[in-house]
Formats: structure tokens, C-alpha cells, sequence
């Protein structure tokens, strides 16, 4: 088989290689190029959604090839194989990924090597000038192409991989897809090394790792590990006089998941943690079914914020410690030191809760809200009276440093405690001081004798 040949280029032709060059459009030309793709390329078609980016290549201020780039497609098996990431990344670390949705030679421009001298000086700028526009660059390249027409010469020698083929649906709306029985090749390119490995990678670097920040957490709980958290809740009271739409056990497991998976700020999240639910997700909680056709319904924020309201603290603790001892076992026997300590959460205005946990293993033991106008001493009293201390040393800081406190872990439940002591309470610190220096002495070498015993 012979090697194929470098084309020849003329003076002219060489010169128009060696001088064209790569920029994004200006605003004011956005409709012109939008026109020229409508008439030239092959799918007659400009509507852009979500993310894009436009390039023009041009010599001496004409223009010779035009790219668009949008946001990358939502579900391909063989990407997500080849890329190996779970469907929890993908959802969201997708928008390190974009789609060359359009490139086009313009006529009269179908130089020799032109498509793959332009495709090469895009990628160069590609992430940097997505940096510039979305606050973070771009880790993959992904684009589609029509076999019957094309072979995908231009991508192979910029460095392109051919995956496979697509299935041959394409969306119609946003939820929804039609078949046109034209499976296209899927090609993908990776904008830096070790692209690949960084997209199913457990963390991301901190100047890829904003898109996370930005995305929405997406239930990551399996249907039948929610089935279940589900179980567990079912003994929690409903404080409701009349059963509501959503049972009280669905709402802590759908709360469960939703903490696990990231969400932290509220009513608000939660609900839209819910509307990303699967199918399969929503009947493994117990979901309704409302509406024709019968959908399985989510809860919304008003729901959650009544529950959150309403719901039995001391029960729904009792029911997550179980349910935590049966995930994780039971706390071994030297795992018995415990610290008492109140935090503010974030971006709760200001509430403060006081929680109890086992130094060692890390393990949560209860917690208490502290009320309006008062300190989380009476929070962590409440919470260690209906501890079980027995054997337990509490530690603390300063602030519990009360006889109340001490009566509690010592008398009432049969535990210990190791105490601070700070110049808030010079009297207790006075009394301390004397007692150190008195056993100091006591325990000091006798200088009567010569047999240095001491006493």
C-alpha cells in the first residue's frame, strides 16, 4: 500500500495557509454569521442554546471558515465509557465539555490542509477564551460527523479520536428526542494531558473544580439504598393532623440523600435536589403519583419548609442514630472520648447547634438547636441529659465549664469529663492554681533525709 501524498500547493495557495488566522466574531457579526451557515452548511440551521463560542478564519479580512462551539451532549454512551466517569460527575463536570457544532469551509475557501490548519489554531485558544467567557476553561472537544458525506480527515490530524457511532435520535425540545436514522461518528479531543483522567477523577483541580461549585448537586443514592434510608424513618412521628401528600419517612430519606450529596442551603435546594430525582429514585422513596398522564410528583419548598419546621427533632435524632450504627456498625469500646462543642451553620442567619461527637472515629452522638437569646450551654445540657455517657469522657471548652453541666455527665449519667478553665472564671482558675502548687509540694522530693523519698 503506498503512502498518500502531500498535496502540492501553489505560491498563492501556501501563502493563504501560512497567513490565515483564528479570532471570535464581533457582536455587529453574529448575523452575518449566522446567514453564511444557514446558506452553506449542510444543516441550514443557526439556532445556538446554552454556552457558544464563535471563530471566524480569515486572510487579509476575508473570511475563509466559521466555528461554532456549544454546549457538549448531554448523554453519550460511548464518551461516558471511554471518559469512565459515574453519571454524578458527569452531571456535573459536563460543562468542561464543549461541542464543535459547526464548521464550515465557505466557498471558494477549500484551500488544501485549510480545515485542519484552522481546526488546530481554534483548539490553542479554545479553553482559554472559554476561561475568559465562563469563568473556567475547557477540558474536552467533542463534535459529530456525517459519514455519508464526510470522513473526518480534518479531525483525525488535529488530533482527534473516533469513538464510535451515535444512535441516530436528536433532540427536539429539551426533553425530548426523535430518531432520524442518520448515526453520525463521534469524535472527541482532549485540550490538555491527562484530560480524561481529571473528568472521572474524584476532585478536580481549583481551576476546573468552579463548575461543581456552580452546578447543582444531583442525587447520587441508589433506589434501593433510598428504599432503605426510607425504612428507617418510618417510626418518626407525623406531627400533622392530617396525613399530607408526602409521607414524613420519604421526606427525611429525600433530606438524608440531599445533605450526603452536598446541598446546604435550605428549602430552596432541597427542592430542586428533588426535581433532579430519577424515575426509579422517586418510587424507591414513595413518591405520589398525580395528573394524566400519572407523574410521580416532587416536594417543593413550602413542603420543605414546613417539614423542617415541624418534624420531631428528638425522634428524627433517634431514628438517624440507628440508622447510622446500622451503616456503620456499632462504636467500638475505645472510642470513648467525646467532644461537646456548638458551631453556627452556614448560611442559616445565624443559628448555632450543639452537637456531640466521638473524638476518634469521628462518629455523631445528637445535636441541639440553641435558642434565640440564650448560648449553647443550655443547648449542650439538654443534649448530654439525654446522652448515654456511661463510660464516656466528655471534653468541652471553657464556656461549659458549669456545675450544672459537670452534675449531669457525672451524676445523671455516669460518665466523666475533662473541663476548661480560663480567666472568665478567675475564682474556679484561683482555686486550681492553689491545688496544683499544693500537690506540687506534696509530691516534691524531701530535703530532711538523705533517702529522697517523698511524701
Amino acid at each position: 500500500m503506498k503512502a498518500s501524498r502531500k498535496p502540492k500547493l501553489t505560491a498563492d495557495e501556501q501563502s493563504v495557509l501560512d497567513g490565515v488566522t483564528v479570532r471570535l466574531i464581533e457582536k455587529e457579526e453574529q448575523e452575518r454569521f449566522d446567514e453564511l451557515i444557514v446558506q452553506e452548511h449542510y444543516l441550514h440551521n443557526a439556532s445556538w442554546v446554552g454556552r457558544r463560542l464563535f471563530y471566524v478564519a480569515e486572510y487579509d479580512g476575508e473570511w475563509l471558515a466559521l466555528l461554532a462551539w456549544t454546549a457538549a451532549a448531554f448523554n453519550l454512551k460511548d464518551r461516558e465509557s471511554w471518559i469512565g466517569w459515574s453519571q454524578a460527575q458527569r452531571a456535573r463536570r459536563l460543562s468542561l465539555v464543549a461541542n464543535n457544532s459547526r464548521f464550515l469551509i465557505l466557498d471558494g475557501a477549500h484551500y488544501p490542509n485549510m480545515a485542519s490548519r484552522v481546526m488546530s489554531q481554534c483548539l490553542r485558544r479554545l479553553s482559554s477564551d472559554w476561561q475568559a467567557s465562563y469563568g473556567h476553561g475547557l477540558l474536552l472537544a467533542e463534535s459529530f460527523v456525517n459519514a455519508q458525506l464526510f470522513r473526518g480527515t480534518s479531525y483525525k490530524v488535529s488530533g482527534w479520536q473516533l469513538l464510535g457511532k451515535t444512535k441516530g435520535w436528536g433532540r427536539n425540545r429539551q426533553d425530548f428526542y426523535v430518531q432520524h436514522d442518520t448515526p453520525k461518528q463521534l469524535w472527541v479531543r482532549e485540550l490538555r494531558k491527562g484530560a480524561r483522567e481529571l473528568l472521572r477523577a474524584r476532585t478536580l483541580p481549583d481551576n476546573y473544580a468552579v463548575v461543581e461549585k456552580k452546578a447543582a448537586p444531583e442525587c447520587e443514592t441508589k433506589p434501593d439504598e433510598l428504599a432503605q434510608m426510607r425504612a428507617y424513618f418510618e417510626q418518626v412521628p407525623d406531627w400533622r393532623r392530617k396525613q399530607g401528600m408526602y409521607s414524613v419517612a420519604s421526606l427525611i430519606a429525600l433530606v438524608a440523600s440531599a445533605s450526603l450529596c452536598g446541598v446546604q442551603r435550605g428549602q430552596r435546594d432541597l427542592a430542586a435536589f428533588a426535581r433532579g430525582l430519577s424515575i426509579a429514585q422517586r418510587r424507591a422513596l414513595g413518591l405520589p403519583r398525580r395528573g394524566r398522564p400519572r407523574r410521580y410528583q416532587t416536594p417543593g419548598e413550602t413542603t420543605f419548609f414546613r417539614f423542617l419546621k415541624g418534624v420531631d427533632s428528638e425522634a428524627l435524632e433517634r431514628a438517624l442514630l440507628r440508622w447510622q450504627d446500622d451503616r456503620l456498625g456499632r462504636r467500638k469500646s475505645d472510642d470513648n472520648v467525646l467532644a461537646l462543642d456548638g458551631k453556627k451553620l452556614r448560611s442559616s442567619q445565624g443559628v448555632e447547634v450543639t452537637s456531640l461527637y466521638a473524638t476518634k472515629s469521628g462518629r455523631w452522638l445528637g445535636s441541639e438547636l440553641t435558642e434565640d437569646k440564650s448560648n449553647e450551654i443550655p443547648a449542650g445540657q439538654r443534649l448530654l441529659s439525654r446522652s448515654d455517657l456511661q463510660g464516656q469522657r466528655v471534653t468541652m471548652d471553657a464556656l461549659h465549664t458549669q456545675d450544672q453541666t459537670a452534675r449531669i455527665v457525672v451524676q445523671e449519667r455516669g460518665g466523666d469529663y475533662l473541663m476548661t478553665v480560663k480567666g472568665n472564671q478567675p475564682g474556679v482558675a484561683a482555686e486550681l492554681k492553689k491545688r496544683r502548687n499544693s500537690l506540687r509540694r506534696s509530691f516534691s522530693p524531701s530535703t530532711s533525709g538523705g533517702s529522697g523519698a517523698t511524701v
